[in-house]
């Protein structure tokens, strides 16, 4: 029996190979006979870099730069061969992510994406003109500004104050000089690994969707996305590129629509890392499919990764499996998606308990559904 195993990391637990490592011992526990092949997942999020450096080798480049408050963390990209050419893929969640910061301190007010550029100029350094981008998890609202400014972008007050690059800054925004932009950019190909469609503004977009989540208090959501507007002004007269409506525009508090004034294109997450594994070609050739991630709940549903792989089950006439940290709201709709769904806590928890055990829990978990599956297909009694 061959089981394929690709999950999405479990945020703030285990990231993807882990977890994946762990199914796949779970399996060979209750079924010693079985194949299992793990492929290391991801959608733009959390574990992109180490999901792709697993899938097509390659080299891990530890650098510094800016983290979500401007204080300079250790973080890490990867160059790999992709299209014949070397490519730098960078993780916003590993450079200024929500989950780097304790909860008191979030607030988008005081964060900024700085770092990103930084890591874009670390690659450029090393003559790489091909970028994936993944811009799941980010603590910041900043519109990419804090990125621009990084690469050479400078947006100015109506003092004649040179910003920063904060999410502070957006309400100060008076006018921007491209003119030092780095003109390496020119030469590049970006791609924006993304597994969201919210706009810039509005509703649907960056600060109202995202904001709270990072810290944005209520009462800050009008002002922030004011500010946010006002910016969206400066920045798209400056590039004489209107970009502010476009699908994914409002990820990573704004990233989105700053590579895209650079000339990025937008690309599902999950659809980059399938295509660069060769996931749908592995399971073509398995018997059984299982994918999970940290929470799954009718957000799911939009693009998530578990998704996408359900979809290429499907597609291929295989059952699959989700066995997710928690079950939220809504995830009742997913049984439509997948043959079973299973959630992993074994009891009343903490969130932080619920975290610890994570590894133990996924294991046991797993043990149960692999049980259940000998049974069914005939090889136990």
């Amino acid at each position: 029996m061959k089981f394929v195993i690709a999950p999405d990391s479990y945020k703030g637990s285990l990231t993807s190979r882990e977890a994946g490592e762990i199914i796949a011992r779970a399996i060979q526990q209750e079924i010693p006979e079985s194949e299992t092949r793990v492929i290391p997942m991801a959608d733009g999020g959390e574990g992109t870099v180490e999901a792709l450096l697993a899938a097509a080798g390659g080299e891990k480049v530890r650098v510094r730069a800016a983290g979500s408050l401007g204080d300079a963390v250790e973080t890490f990209y990867g160059i790999i061969e992709r299209d014949g050419e070397r490519t730098a893929v960078i993780e916003v969640a590993n450079i200024c992510g929500l989950t780097m910061m304790p909860p008191e301190p979030r607030n988008p007010m005081h964060t900024t994406t700085r770092g990103i550029g930084e890591v874009i100029g670390d690659a450029l350094n090393r003559g790489i003109r091909s970028f994936v981008i993944g811009l799941g998890g980010s603590a910041t609202n900043d519109g990419g500004l804090g990125m621009l400014n990084a690469l050479g972008v400078r947006y100015v007050s109506g003092d004649g104050k040179v910003l920063a690059g904060f999410g502070r800054e957006l309400a100060e925004v008076a006018r921007v000089d491209v003119g030092g932009l780095d003109p390496r950019i020119g030469e590049c190909r970006i791609t924006i690994a993304c597994d969201v469609t919210n706009p810039l503004l509005g509703e649907n977009g960056a600060t109202y969707v995202y904001g709270p989540q990072k810290g944005a208090g209520h009462e800050d959501l009008a002002m922030l996305e004011q500010a946010m507007a006002r910016y969206a002004d400066v920045a798209e007269a400056g590039f004489a590129r209107v970009c502010r409506d476009m699908p994914g525009a409002g990820a990573a508090g704004g990233l989105g629509f700053a590579l895209m004034l650079l000339g990025g294109q937008v690309v599902p997450g999950a659809q980059v890392i399938e295509q660069m594994t060769g996931l749908s070609h592995h399971i073509a050739e398995a018997d059984w499919i299982i994918t999970g991630e940290g929470r799954s709940d009718g957000q799911t549903l939009f693009g998530k990764l578990p998704i996408h792989v359900a979809r290429l089950a499907k597609a291929a006439g295989k059952p699959v499996i989700l066995i997710s940290g928690s079950l939220g709201p809504g995830s009742e709709q997913l049984n439509d998606c997948f043959t079973a769904c299973f959630a992993i806590v074994r009891g009343p928890a903490s969130l932080e308990e619920c975290m610890h055990d994570a590894a133990s829990n996924l294991y046991e978990c797993t043990r149960q559904v692999a049980r259940l599956i000998h049974r069914v297909s005939g090889s136990e009694p």
